[in-house]
């Protein structure tokens, strides 16, 4: 037998086998809980809860991807699908020997704060009910699960099917129909490009403009573009540039008959796809502004157009809920949740989060730096700044994403580049403070 666990990660995906593998390497005791039958998250194409579909890939490439413990294979593609990531992900659960540490088929339904300081976690299991008492929760869950409706919902009745994104598997869903896919993400550029080969017809409606982003630049991944361009230079200038580079290489994205972007690139997650301006050029995908209204099968858009469909597809994202916590300690929601460098809770200390924000870039590498701050926390190799000063850099972090992201989810949202260099100099201050204060052993 083991050490008693002193830790408990909600999460088995990217994020949750980052922490524990962090956790293990600290020396610190932990729990792994997770839903599905195997470890890997929403990488998991036919887990219950997962929003893979056939067609998935990466939309990041693997050297901006890959873990820095683990690397992706070299001879594997740029942009590897889902099918090679989710068993890249027990790879690494299988070398550094985190499945011993996980329970799956295990779905935690509630996380409490004693009056001692420890958390309790109760958990459903196949054989019952599981309770464990420990030091620390780290929530990594992810918040790709449920899915948001257009809100608001466009006016009228609409009699075709809809679905949600979260729900769409592959092209067969799609074979014959007229498909109206709706959103500005890279799931709804996947899946109209899958409509446009397997449907009769495929419309593509955007309530605002987006930069599309070809996969690769220069013949380079393109997203190593830009980080090489993060070395050296601010987001501002880096904006310029890349709007120029992709000006001049693709053209605007009105050239393909989309709307113009709300916003410069950089303030909001990038939408890449190799497919779709191809399909647009082709006339295989007709491009429609925002939806104005229904009458059944019929639907108005903004400009005045009418067009009949029998299937919707609304890829407009995910709620961000943390059903087993007090909603009291989520204040008015998860994602408006100001956490100390977006990983440590402000008034409840031992609870800690990986993977509760958005990049301009990829996950991995970010939630695996996050993983190593609440291990070194932990583990005591790293103190926390005094509860003011952390909520400081909270105001100053939330005004800054305010200025650059507007009111879409701004508590969440980080630069790629800046944060991963953020949370290294975090992990050096903390040791600091760790030492000057005596915490460090």
């Amino acid at each position: 037998m083991g050490a008693q666990p002193s830790v408990a990660v909600i999460g088995a995906g990217a994020a949750g086998l980052a922490t524990l593998k962090a956790l293990a390497d600290a020396g610190v005791p932990a729990v792994g809980f997770e839903a599905a039958e195997r470890v890997g998250g929403l990488w998991v194409y036919g887990a219950p809860g997962s929003p893979a579909y056939r067609t998935l890939h990466l939309n990041t490439s693997k050297a901006r991807t890959e873990f820095a413990d683990h690397p992706m294979p070299a001879h594997w593609p740029d942009y590897p699908d889902h099918a090679r990531v989710a068993g890249w992900l027990t790879d690494y659960a299988d070398r550094f020997g985190l499945h011993d540490a996980v329970r799956l088929r295990h779905t935690v339904e509630g996380v409490e704060r004693g009056g001692d300081g420890r958390w309790s976690v109760h958990a459903a299991g196949p054989d019952g009910g599981v309770d464990v008492s420990v030091d620390a929760v780290v929530v990594a869950n992810g918040h790709n699960r449920v899915p948001k409706p257009p809100t608001p919902a466009p006016p009228g009745t609409c009699t075709a099917e809809q679905l949600h994104s979260h729900a769409y598997r592959g092209p067969e869903q799609l074979a014959g129909r007229r498909v109206l896919v709706v959103g500005g993400g890279n799931s709804a550029m996947d899946i109209a490009v899958d409509a446009s080969y397997a449907a009769r017809r495929t419309l593509l409606s955007l309530r605002r403009g987006v930069w599309v982003v070809p996969k690769h630049l220069l013949g380079r991944p393109s997203d190593t573009l830009n980080g090489a361009l993060a070395r050296r230079l601010p987001w501002r200038l880096r904006q310029r540039i890349t709007q120029r580079l992709l000006t001049a290489t693709v053209g605007a994205p009105t050239r393909y008959g989309l709307p113009a972007p709300t916003h410069g690139f950089l303030q909001d997650h990038p939408t890449l796809s190799d497919g779709l301006l191809s399909r647009l050029t082709h006339g295989e995908i007709e491009p429609r502004p925002g939806i104005a209204g229904f009458d059944g099968e019929r639907v108005t858009f903004t400009d005045g157009r009418v067009d009949e469909v029998d299937l919707v597809i609304w890829c407009t994202g995910y709620r961000v809920q943390v059903p087993f916590l007090d909603p009291a300690l989520l204040g008015d929601g998860a994602d408006t949740l100001p956490l100390y460098r977006h990983v440590f809770h402000l008034d409840a200390p031992g609870l800690a989060f990986v993977g509760l924000m958005q990049s301009t870039g990829a996950a991995f590498p970010l939630v695996e730096a996050q993983a190593k701050l609440v291990a070194a926390q932990l583990s005591g190799r790293y103190a926390l700044p005094e509860p003011h000063a952390q909520r400081a850099a909270c105001r100053a972090e939330l005004r800054a994403a305010t200025a650059r992201w507007g009111q879409r989810r701004p508590a969440m949202r980080v630069d790629f580049d800046a944060y991963l260099a953020e949370l290294r100099r975090e992990l050096v201050a903390g040791a600091r403070r760790a030492r000057a204060t005596g915490a460090a052993a």
